[in-house]
């Protein structure tokens, strides 16, 4: 039997090395994304056959990852399979890639059936077009970041961990913003943007710091994802403050994404104004996900 265990940030090297093994350009396939989301899709890790296989939660019914890394993966997800047959339970493989498809319609074909959502699909951008907004069709970006710097006061920075209070009470000031449409969606992205502002050194992640006239309105965080994409986990800003937003994304790639060529800015979870922001900055690829369900 697998034995399938919750996150610590002692699993971070080992589940980091299994992940770069496979050098995926999805969000789900960071240590520090599955860490922060864990308490909200129960998220625990295994290991199996010298691969990762990480386990996620929903209502009453589990989802997993193909076995990632270069240990001996048939054999795991046969282990998997086995499982799920021992609990009566069906097999629900999630968050695949193109790549996983091709390799179980090798292994095991007729076996599955397969999904896929679009609101699942992450944005990916290069990281040239992200840093100059070049084009006319990025022209509103520029005019927005322009109007921001006009006066010269402002300042960027690089996050310390020990600016975690500072950041939480930004965080306070959005959710006040926000009071009259606050929904569960957003009292999550809170929760995991205090999990990341606590644990800042300890999940080797990088924050960037955003200031007009001496205040805070905006920051960010986000990692290297594999060897040529950065992630960016969390951007958070005042909408009262023009152009805080654009010009945040802007200067964090500036300050941390330029040593990798694209950079990926997650999912939009079938938000129709985040869907139609992320649109806006003309992303280069999409980044599709699938779901397959074994035959039982």
């Amino acid at each position: 039997m697998i034995e399938f265990k919750s996150l610590s940030l002692r699993d971070r090297e080992w589940v980091t090395q299994r992940l770069l093994e496979d050098d995926r350009q999805a969000c789900e396939y960071s240590f520090a994304n599955n860490f922060l989301w864990s308490d909200i899709y129960g998220v625990k890790m295994a290991k199996e056959q010298e691969c990762l296989i990480f386990q996620f939660q929903h209502e009453d019914s589990y989802y997993y990852t193909i076995p990632i890394g270069n240990g001996n993966r048939k054999g795991a997800l046969d282990a998997m399979l086995a499982m799920a047959q021992e609990n009566r339970q069906e097999l629900v493989l999630g968050t695949l890639l193109q790549s996983d498809l091709n390799w179980l319609e090798q292994h095991y074909p007729g076996q599955y059936a397969v999904e896929t959502n679009r609101d699942d699909y992450d944005y990916v951008y290069t990281t040239e077009k992200l840093s100059t907004l070049s084009g006319r069709k990025l022209h509103g970006k520029r005019n927005h970041i322009a109007r921001f710097k006009d006066d010269h006061n402002w300042m960027y920075r690089e996050m310390m961990p020990e600016d975690a209070g500072e950041c939480m009470r930004l965080l306070d000031d959005w959710k006040e913003a926000e009071s009259e449409n606050w929904n569960d969606e957003m009292e999550n992205e809170l929760h995991i943007n205090r999990i990341a502002l606590r644990n800042l050194a300890e999940l080797v992640l990088d924050g960037g710091m955003l200031y007009k006239g001496g205040r805070l309105v905006a920051f960010s965080i986000g990692e290297p994802l594999n060897s040529n994409t950065y992630v960016v986990h969390i951007e958070k800003a005042l909408a009262s403050v023009q152009g805080a937003y654009p010009m945040i994304n802007q200067q964090f790639v500036l300050h941390n994404c330029q040593d990798y060529a694209y950079v990926n800015r997650e999912e939009d979870t079938g938000d129709e104004g985040l869907r139609k922001a992320k649109l806006s900055y003309q992303p280069e690829l999409l980044v599709e996900k699938f779901e397959a369900r074994f035959h039982l």
